[in-house]
């Protein structure tokens, strides 16, 4: 399991008298039974004694104690065994010593992460008892818990990311210096924000990480938006389950494992608009939200492109949020209404977005079935085939360029898709003969 060629990178640094460890994340990995993604070394050399032994090694966090090792086309984080100075920005330390292996643990954020291991020997090197607190499933700063999240307010989210990763609980005084300190959040960048955001939203336990979010408060200072859903009461014969928070929670739940983070971003936003769009029909007696899926994609525009999140996911969520109440009416749907339905890009991810949207909720499956029968049925062929006749043809035809044109090849394109157009001369025919 011990990667090869992290394991010589110890041995490099041991064999020229320094001590050298696997230290943090794949340590925790290691003693859990998991495979480590990544290997971060500790080690008593400098970070220029390092770049002797390692001369193409990256020196770009030379300044913290850290160097880029590259061997054999991996990579590895080299970092000198330090002590940080204050963090004035709540992110990153004003300076740092060098120092010994328990006093750069004791820096660290989390028990589970402060641990280093000799891959020579096999010796677990353990100052703060992450072993302890894995044993016994629990998530404990390491010392002082408010000074920890003061440090680098991130360790606020880093907390319900390591929550929802392994299933552990988390320690009490570590919980409440987390609701304490939740406003810390607000000097952190959107970036690193969303960044760790996105690893709780693509977690098997995505649903839980959303209810630790706004138990604790750090939500306010992600996506204020959200907190909105609670309390906002839905029509009983559609949402037995209660109102819009729920309802989200239990659709998230409802995702496969390693669905895309887009799909869980949709999920999450999917009814974003329906606060905003609250009314209540006196006449029949019942709540509405007379467009909110439109309201609900401006939303969730808004607020992705607030997190800095790419261009293409922030497309793919307000696609899929402004069609998601499109599914209601597919039986009634045209066939070339409906292959346009199923031949949009984020269709994949749309089904499965209605599927746990009806399944959090009344529990319809005959949209959902209708449309995976139509995608059977439609398999052997394009689901839009090339168009038989294009804007040149129609120029040969001597008709003058303009607005009417999409008309024409919408129309004409339609009528391939019912079937009832299958060559360019009938296409051709069909414009003389309606146009």
């Amino acid at each position: 399991m011990i990667d090869g060629t992290a394991k010589k990178v110890v041995a490099t640094l041991k064999k020229e008298g320094f001590l050298a460890y696997f230290a943090g994340g794949a340590v925790r990995d290691l003693l859990m039974g998991v495979e480590p993604k990544d290997y971060d070394i500790a080690t008593s050399a400098t970070p220029d004694q390092v770049l002797k032994l390692f001369p193409k090694a990256d020196a770009i966090g030379k300044h913290f104690g850290v160097i880029l090792v590259k061997v054999r086309g991996e990579h590895f984080e080299v970092a000198t065994f330090r002590t940080d100075g204050s963090y004035k920005d709540g992110r990153r330390p004003e300076s740092v010593v060098f120092s010994s292996p328990e006093e750069d643990a004791l820096r660290r954020d989390f028990t589970i992460n402060g641990m280093f291991f000799d891959p020579l020997s096999g010796e677990l090197i353990d100052f703060v008892n992450g072993q302890r607190d894995i044993e016994a499933k629990v998530i404990r700063a390491i010392g002082d818990p408010v000074k920890r999240f003061q440090e680098d307010a991130l360790r606020l989210m880093r907390a319900v990311r390591f929550i929802v990763k392994t299933g552990f609980q988390i320690d009490p005084l570590t919980r409440t210096a987390i609701e304490e300190n939740a406003p810390l959040l607000a000097k952190i960048s959107a970036e690193r924000i969303q960044e760790e955001f996105s690893k709780i939203m693509t977690s098997s336990r995505r649903a839980e990480g959303l209810d630790i979010l706004m138990k604790s408060g750090l939500m306010k200072y992600i996506i204020p938006e959200v907190l909105a859903l609670i309390g906002c009461e839905q029509p009983p014969q559609w949402h037995p389950e209660g109102d819009v928070y729920t309802h989200t929670q239990i659709a998230l739940s409802l995702l496969e494992d390693d669905a895309p983070l887009s799909l869980c971003l949709a999920v999450l936003l999917h009814d974003i608009g329906k606060p905003a769009t609250y009314s209540y029909d006196e006449a029949e007696e019942r709540i509405r939200f007379n467009g909110h899926d439109h309201v609900g994609a401006e939303m969730a525009r808004e607020i992705l492109e607030r997190l800095r999140y790419p261009n293409k996911v922030i497309n793919d969520v307000c696609m899929m949020v402004s069609h998601h109440m499109q599914f209601m009416d597919v039986q009634k749907m045209r066939t070339a209404k409906v292959k346009r339905f199923l031949a949009r890009p984020t269709i994949e991810q749309e089904l499965e977005l209605h599927r746990v949207d009806c399944a959090s909720s009344n529990g319809f499956t005959d949209n959902y079935e209708f449309l995976l029968a139509k995608q059977e049925e439609f398999a052997n062929e394009p689901i839009i085939p090339p168009p038989l006749i294009t804007g040149k043809d129609l120029i040969e035809m001597g008709l003058k360029p303009g607005t009417e044109f999409r008309t024409i090849l919408e129309t004409v394109e339609a009528e391939q898709l019912e079937g009832r157009l299958n060559s360019k001369e009938g296409a051709l025919k069909y414009v003389q003969d309606t146009f």
